[in-house]
């Protein structure tokens, strides 16, 4: 049981660590957006 406890936590961990990255990302791509529409306005 503990083996198994340990390894959904890993999965956990890492489904977390995705997440993390892929609102970072979509931050990353939200400014750079932002920086695109301020060059056409400019």
């Amino acid at each position: 049981v503990d083996a198994n406890m340990e390894e959904e936590s890993t999965k956990l961990q890492a489904l977390q660590v995705q997440q993390q990255l892929g609102i970072q990302a979509l931050s990353i791509a939200n400014s750079s957006m932002q920086n695109v529409l301020s060059l056409f306005r400019g």
